[in-house]
């Protein structure tokens, strides 16, 4: 099992920028790939990123490639999501995943293992 727990979330103007971070715990850390997604009131849940068990892998979806950055520090147990430049279409509520997949080269949120419980992001205009 693997407890994951969201924060960072909150209320921004576009343009700004927050930073979530995920913090995981139970079993080792360092093999799981993560990912974060979204869910805005009325959609489904979307891709946002990816980032590999090793840090060496990340994928974004188009939406917001060059705007948000995944990392992660296997020796913290933690994944961040930096995001900058944010729009109001960037409002969701974000959650961790994990997936334990040596193999994979991004996830979907069929093939996520484990879930956070979700943080608001909130952009104003």
């Amino acid at each position: 099992q693997v407890q994951l727990v969201e924060s960072g979330g909150g209320l921004v103007q576009a343009g700004g920028s927050l930073r979530l971070s995920c913090a995981a715990s139970g079993r080792t850390f360092s093999r799981y790939n993560m990912g974060w997604f979204r869910q805005a009131p009325g959609k489904e849940r979307e891709f946002v990123t990816f980032i590999s068990w090793s840090g060496d892998l990340t994928r974004y979806a188009d939406s917001v490639k060059g705007r948000f950055t995944i990392s992660r520090d296997n020796a913290k147990s933690t994944v961040h999501l930096q995001m900058n430049s944010l729009k109001r279409e960037d409002t969701a509520v974000y959650y961790c995943a994990a997936e334990d997949n040596a193999w994979g080269a991004t996830m979907t949120a069929a093939q996520a293992d484990y879930w956070g419980q979700g943080t608001q992001v909130t952009v104003s205009s």
